[in-house]
């Protein structure tokens, strides 16, 4: 019978990283701020603007309770189930393509009425893990290694693409990426897999949806549709830049209030968040993320467990990939991709999987911590 892990309650007080749990907390109080000025632009009335926040509050409730019951869990025991647990969330991903809700053209969702569930969210997690198994057991340094987790990713990002989420997609490639450079892949195999990459760039652009194509065409040049693909990169610019130094205040945006910027409460949040508190308060909130995805490499590279290590540098290059897009988009330095701001853009299904993400790398780190001490 394979072992059982379980972590005291004890080893979770003693062991646990508190910055990362601060600097978490702090982000989603900055997040629901950001949610509350922005749904002013769409709610009808005070109780629908605060209507927002308090589901996002009640999502984050329900996320606290994930976050304690994984660290009591013990990480190991979710490692030891990530191939079935996989072939699961792929199985969902292709099911996802018959039955799935379809909204703005993509087939993303099953809509449950009350909320909206996306897969591709919890197969974040569930890839950090499968890839730590396969990566530690065998190495990708040799054809096998490689051949075994690209296998595996392509079974995840072949139906995400097909949904079509160009945004997801990327982010399952950077976190392989990620997962082959921790593991130790020589730098000669990696340069010739950017190079079969690169090549394929015409083939990718030829399967993509022709609004994906205009996206990236007005990501050179948002004047080629300001009317069309291009309005919104438009808007989020003058919504940054408006916020000068010190942000026009707290409820004192006018591109989101004034309905110029779409959908400032997910895709475009930070664009209000830097409207209202400017350059200064959206590098504070970048210190932050800086701070969070620090604590999280820091795990990565103390623990002693490889698949713990691995998996550690997957969760952190996933959040980081969906960072640096969602603020580059907001300023115009990246396509337009639909990728939520971790911790700050509205939605439950995102802020379950980041606090499961979250609270495996915390029981990485009690775990790496106990056996260290």
């Amino acid at each position: 019978m394979a072992e059982k892990f379980s972590t005291s309650w004890s080893d979770i007080r003693s062991y646990t990283d508190w910055v990362m749990i601060i600097v978490t907390l702090v982000l989603f109080c900055f997040g629901l701020a950001a949610i509350y000025s922005a749904s002013a632009s769409f709610a009808k009335g005070d109780a629908s603007v605060s209507g927002f926040v308090i589901r996002q509050l009640v999502w984050g409730a329900m996320s606290a309770v994930v976050y304690l019951a994984v660290l009591k869990a013990d990480y190991r025991n979710f490692l030891k189930y990530a191939g079935p647990l996989f072939v699961c969330i792929v199985i969902i991903f292709v099911a996802l393509l018959v039955v799935g809700h379809t909204a703005k053209g993509s087939q993303r969702w099953f809509n449950f009425g009350f909320f909206r569930f996306q897969p591709s969210e919890l197969g974040k997690v569930i890839f950090a893990l499968v890839l730590a198994r396969i990566c530690s057991a065998l190495p990708p340094n040799n054809s096998r290694g490689i051949g075994a987790a690209v296998l595996v990713a392509g079974a995840a990002i072949v139906p995400i693409m097909l949904q079509p989420d160009l945004g997801s997609s990327l982010v399952y490639a950077v976190m392989l990426i990620a997962v082959f450079i921790a593991a130790g892949t020589p730098v000669k195999i990696l340069t010739s897999m950017a190079g079969v990459g690169v090549a394929m760039l015409p083939l990718g652009w030829m399967i993509l949806k022709p609004y994906q194509r205009m996206r990236l065409l007005v990501f050179l040049d948002p004047t080629i549709d300001p009317q069309g693909s291009g309005y919104n990169v438009i808007q989020s610019r003058i919504a940054v830049g408006s916020g000068g130094l010190y942000g026009k205040g707290f409820m004192h945006g006018t591109q989101g209030k004034l309905h110029f910027l779409p959908e400032p409460h997910t895709d475009f949040i930070f664009s209000v968040f830097s409207e209202e508190f400017g350059f200064i308060g959206c590098a504070v909130v970048l210190l932050f993320f800086a701070v969070l995805l620090w604590r999280i490499l820091n795990v990565s590279q103390y623990t002693k467990d490889l698949q713990a290590k691995l998996m550690c540098a997957a969760i952190a290059a996933w959040l980081w990939f969906q960072i640096m897009e969602s603020v580059a988009m907001s300023m115009g330095l990246a396509p337009v991709t639909g990728l939520p701001l971790p911790l700050f853009s509205y939605g439950g299904s995102s802020l379950l999987v980041i606090s499961l993400g979250l609270a495996l790398v915390q029981s990485a780190n009690i775990v790496a911590r106990k056996d260290r001490f």
